[in-house]
């Protein structure tokens, strides 16, 4: 067996409460293929049920961060069921990201494109090299990326969705982070750091009020202006009960530093 079949498609490494996923199949681009979907789908649902991680890495081995589905995988199938079936699947990798009860950061480098802009997009914060490059470039052999549109199109305006969709043109970093897509585009040997530092944020946080946020942050988002206040205003009396609101706000009030019961 070759060292590029042994080696697992999907690696974690967890280090003082951030768990790292790193997608490694670099000769493939990280494509998206079924084993790898299935792969990070398991170890989603590992990490939901976790409550030792508090921030997700979503990082990639090799040059770049992944370039969508596996287009031979996908041809060597011409079946409709078939491929219902993996955009389902793929479709509960991307939701899954966004309802894990803390939050998910993804460190790009090289190319993002199709599915592979899709997961940037599904993380809650991302992080690029300033070499990177985002598309969702189906267009360009025939196939509309319409599942990645869905997650395109809820992080930059309509009209810049429409414009990658049709277009399948890549975008650079710095454009990404203009528009929305990412958080920052740092350089390439400043990476590392940039998302360590964003994670170590994240995990010096009262673990209850990340996970209560994270929950709140995306349900109040579907609803109206009015609904969105009732719930918000409801979740936030709820956190106040909680013990480390409570430690949290005596810890200021003493000019201390927190102790969290997490």
């Amino acid at each position: 067996m070759s060292k590029a079949l042994s080696e697992p498609l999907l690696l974690r490494d967890d280090r003082e409460g951030t768990a790292t996923l790193r997608l490694n199949q670099p000769a493939r681009f990280n494509a998206l293929s079924e084993a790898l979907l299935e792969a990070l789908q398991r170890e989603i649902g590992a990490i939901a049920e976790d409550r030792s991680v508090r921030c997700v890495v979503l990082a990639a081995a090799g040059k770049d961060f992944c370039a969508g589905h596996d287009l031979r995988e996908m041809r060597a199938r011409p079946d409709l069921g078939y491929y219902q079936a993996l955009f389902a699947r793929c479709s509960l990798v991307m939701q899954g990201l966004q309802s894990l009860p803390v939050p998910v950061i993804a460190r790009v480098q090289g190319i993002a494109t199709a599915a592979g802009c899709q997961l940037v997009a599904s993380c809650d914060l991302a992080i690029a090299a300033e070499t990177a490059r985002f598309a969702v470039s189906g267009i360009n052999v025939g196939l509309f990326c319409a599942t990645p549109s869905v997650a395109l199109s809820r992080n930059v305006s309509a009209k810049r969705a429409f414009d990658m969709a049709f277009t399948g043109r890549f975008i650079d970093a710095a454009t990404a982070a203009d528009w929305g897509l990412i958080n920052e585009a740092v350089p390439e040997a400043a990476l590392d750091d940039a998302v360590a530092r964003k994670a170590a944020a994240i995990v010096a946080k009262s673990p209850a009020a990340v996970r209560i946020g994270k929950r709140m942050f995306y349900r109040q988002r579907q609803l109206d202006l009015a609904d969105a206040y009732a719930f918000a205003g409801d979740v936030m009396a709820r956190n106040m009960m909680e013990e480390d609101a409570g430690e949290g706000i005596d810890a200021f009030l003493g000019k201390r530093a927190p102790r969290w019961r997490g």
